[in-house]
């Protein structure tokens, strides 16, 4: 990982506030309708706006490393395959046979050249070409000539595969990332290794994802493993257009007192977690781990599904370097499965009880009030367009 231009100037901001008792902090506290959370048709408007129009990041590119890599998966009901051709370069296909709609392949990753329908044995290469068909003759030349699995619109940027999951809706990556791309490609995603992957299911989106956009509750709820490392309530925050990014302070910060700016690595004493809108986070962990978090709307209004990508700088290959990685995907997956979202599931089933109209995010919280504001934003853009 790179370190950042500004990684002193973060550092620096976050030993002031420790200093001072402080944290960087929204203009004023910011009312959020409880609606919000509980609208199913809001909900439906958000999701195929948010979710099915605007890219999505799907894929680590370390998860398909090379030609004839592919993995096939669901995505919020969205049956994909992505391949990565003998031409070096990444695809998105929704993973359905153009003859009579069959799922093509099975849920999974490997490597293939080729890929062979299980109803009709319609085969197809791995850039998406119809390459045979049983019974050809059967069909006219014209309907089958030029045949290709249908495509979504998608680039490999950043070390991640992105994409829209509506066909024909294209998206320009410049454009959605802005600043944040760098901030990504700082993180030199492609030079990690994929550890082990988790799938967490949650309470709806909104009530998830809000867990992830602030540091208020991290002494209480995350006593047992992130506090023992991180500060609660204390942040530096910073905004990338759509997307933030959201820093925290390690437990050894008032070390760098004592130390010569000049001197600081300070990537060792703040924690920084880039969000990017709308659902994926990454947490930069000192000691050669990072998490990699996908926020997924459920079915409904009051469900979510989380896959956690636990990575490690390189592939272990010690009985220490094993038990490390095992270790930080246990805490990870613990902080998530035992502490937050238990507390999220609550906080979903008392939404209809009535006993609010609205929640008050105070300004500690502002990575919150920027994410719902977005939000907003987006789906404002969208009636304009």
């Amino acid at each position: 990982m790179r370190v950042g231009a500004d990684t002193n100037k973060v550092a620096r901001r976050a030993l002031a506030h420790l200093r001072d008792g402080t944290t960087d902090q929204a203009r004023s506290t910011m009312g959020l309708p409880v609606s919000t959370y509980l609208d199913p048709d809001q909900f439906q408007r958000e999701f195929e706006v948010i979710f099915k129009q605007r890219p999505q990041a799907l894929l680590l590119s370390i998860e398909i490393p090379e030609p004839g890599s592919y993995v096939a998966t669901q995505v919020m009901g969205v049956p994909l395959l992505i391949s990565r051709g003998n031409d070096g370069i990444a695809r998105v296909f929704l993973n359905v046979c153009r003859h009579r709609g069959s799922k093509l392949c099975q849920e999974g990753k490997g490597k293939a050249s080729r890929f062979t329908c299980p109803y009709h044995a319609w085969t197809y290469n791995n850039i998406g070409k119809l390459i045979g068909v049983t019974g050809r003759s059967k069909f006219s030349e014209e309907s089958v000539e030029d045949l290709y699995l249908t495509e979504l619109h998608s680039i490999e940027a950043a070390g991640v595969v992105w994409a829209t999951l509506t066909p024909g809706v294209e998206f320009d990556i410049d454009e959605w990332l802005g600043d944040a791309r760098g901030e990504l490609e700082r993180l030199e995603l492609d030079q990690w290794h994929l550890y082990t992957k988790h799938t967490v299911l949650g309470p709806g989106w909104k009530v998830t994802m809000d867990g992830y956009l602030e540091a208020y509750h991290h002494d209480k709820v995350h006593a047992k493993t992130l506090s023992k490392h991180t500060i609660g309530n204390l942040m530096v925050h910073n905004i990338y257009g759509r997307h933030q990014r959201l820093t925290m302070a390690r437990r050894n910060l008032r070390e760098l007192e004592d130390i010569a700016e000049s001197e600081w690595e300070a990537e060792k004493y703040i924690r920084q977690i880039h969000c990017i809108f709308p659902n994926f986070q990454l947490s930069g962990i000192l000691g050669g781990h990072c998490l990699v978090s996908q926020i997924f709307p459920g079915n409904t209004f009051d469900t979510s599904v989380t896959i956690q990508s636990i990575l490690s700088a390189k592939e272990p290959e010690t009985d220490q370097e094993r038990d490390a990685c095992e270790a930080f995907s246990q805490m990870a997956n613990y902080a998530v499965q035992e502490e937050d979202y238990p507390i999220g599931l609550g906080i979903q089933e008392a939404l209809a009880s009535g006993a609010n109209d609205a929640f008050i995010i105070g300004r500690n919280e502002p990575g919150i009030q920027h994410y719902h504001q977005t939000i907003a934003r987006v789906m404002k853009e969208n009636c304009q367009a």
